[in-house]
């Protein structure tokens, strides 16, 4: 059936991401004194008394807004209520009842999902008298908490694992494929995992910098479980002016540490810029299992030689990943969409690949055979044996007589006939050069 999900709601500036990033264990959510910098639904694993759940935390609640963002943001807490096992409605007891929370209090009415009435910022003990005019609310009983202190976490997470249904998963699970939509503002990320989904999980508007936080969406299909996660677009340093900007850079750095597998979006209209050699260089140097999505292909205007021009370009600037698989596609319209999950399990199976010593010695010692190793001022280069000794990605060693005899270039020929016997496809391998004895 899932896991539980517990959705954090409430007005503007009430420390939904605070709490968020308390349960969460770490600085998730982008915190910031302002109104309205949380604007997506962000999710995060949590875990109290060795039960697991999914955390959402939300955009701020303005029931009455007419502004296209702000709408977005409540339609966003809107589809986070309508997923939750439990709601934890969040309220500022420093400020007091406002006539928001009494509308957003009788939206949960409605929902008829379990809710929990929680008041923030109950710093010491002179403030707990302030929940009592919460009870007007009708929700039952005001759990008072301090976010920014960590005060009374505990006593609320007892009361949220009770509420979950019995029927939800709540055990630990590791088979999942974490997959990273990575790339400039406004190349379509938010488009292609709402595609993907199959519903409007991410906002998605034509003004750059929309998403701003990285976002964790759990999905299954067929017996597979992926997480996705959505993230901020990286702008050229000298353009990042806020601090939210600079948070947002932070997080899609995280994120790429995070995933399993990095969907590299490009903007076909634009072609391979130097930011997204950056950004995908970002992914190879973490040894990321990646693969190229060329989104907005439906506006190019073809003739018999586009593909195969456009294909040489990225293979030319991303030379640095050429194992890197290459999918064209449309976002908007769903075009060849359908095969991006199929290259991502692909890539995801290559980054945890084994392969046998034995098996990896019989290649290797067959390359040396078809192509000697080099020599230099009359010493030749002896390979005595390799072994693989981690995944994600694949990194084997090799013992040699001489490290400094390895030349780059032979180094490549090997990587090379390691590819042709077992692919590898979309993920990068590492070596490393070991004299025997060290």
């Amino acid at each position: 059936m899932g896991r539980p999900v517990v959705a954090i709601v409430g007005r503007p500036n009430v420390g939904k991401s605070t709490l968020f990033n308390r349960i969460a264990g770490k600085r998730i959510a982008i915190v910031e004194d302002k109104p309205g910098v949380t604007r997506d639904r962000i999710y995060a694993e949590g875990e109290w008394l060795n039960k697991y759940f999914t955390l959402i935390d939300t955009g701020g609640i303005e029931p009455e807004s007419k502004d296209i963002i702000l709408s977005q943001m409540r339609r966003q807490a809107e589809i986070a209520i309508e997923t939750a096992d439990v709601i934890l409605f969040l309220v500022d007891g420093i400020q007091g009842l406002t006539p928001t929370d009494r509308e957003v209090a009788e939206m949960l009415r409605k929902s008829k999902n379990e809710v929990v009435l929680v008041c923030n910022k109950i710093d010491y003990n002179a403030l707990n008298e302030s929940i009592y005019e919460f009870y007007e609310l009708g929700l039952g009983e005001p759990i008072p908490i301090s976010a920014s202190q960590g005060l009374g976490i505990g006593d609320l997470l007892d009361v949220v694992v009770e509420k979950f249904p019995s029927e939800k998963d709540t055990e630990y699970d590791d088979d999942v494929i974490k997959v990273a939509v990575i790339g400039k503002p406004n190349a379509g990320k938010s488009s292609l995992v709402n595609r993907i989904l199959g519903e409007d999980r991410v906002i998605v508007s034509d003004i750059p910098g929309t998403t701003r936080d990285a976002i964790d969406t759990r999905f299954e299909v067929n017996g597979d479980k992926f997480v996705f996660i959505d993230t901020a677009g990286l702008r050229k340093k000298k353009k990042i002016y806020e601090n939210v900007e600079r948070y947002s850079a932070i997080r899609t750095l995280t994120a790429i540490e995070r995933a399993d597998v990095c969907l590299i979006m490009i903007d076909a209209t634009e072609g391979v810029t130097e930011q997204d050699k950056k950004i995908a260089g970002f992914a190879h140097n973490n040894g990321k299992a990646s693969i190229i999505i060329i989104n907005k292909w439906d506006l190019i205007d073809k003739d018999d030689r586009t593909y195969l021009k456009f294909k040489n370009e990225v293979k030319t600037k991303l030379a640095f990943m050429d194992y890197a698989p290459i999918l064209y596609i449309s976002a908007l319209t769903g075009q060849r969409v359908n095969r991006a999950l199929d290259l991502i399990k692909q890539a995801s199976m290559n980054h945890s690949m084994r392969i046998r010593t034995g098996t990896l010695n019989d290649i290797i010692g067959e390359a040396v055979l078809m192509n000697q190793p080099p020599s230099d001022k009359g010493r030749r280069l002896k390979i005595y044996y390799a072994t693989q000794v981690g995944v994600k990605p694949p990194k084997f060693v090799i013992f040699v007589n001489d490290e400094e005899l390895m030349h780059f270039s032979y180094a490549r020929y090997l990587e090379n006939q390691i590819r042709n016997t077992f692919e590898f496809k979309g993920t990068p391998i590492q070596f490393e050069f070991r004299q025997k004895g060290d």
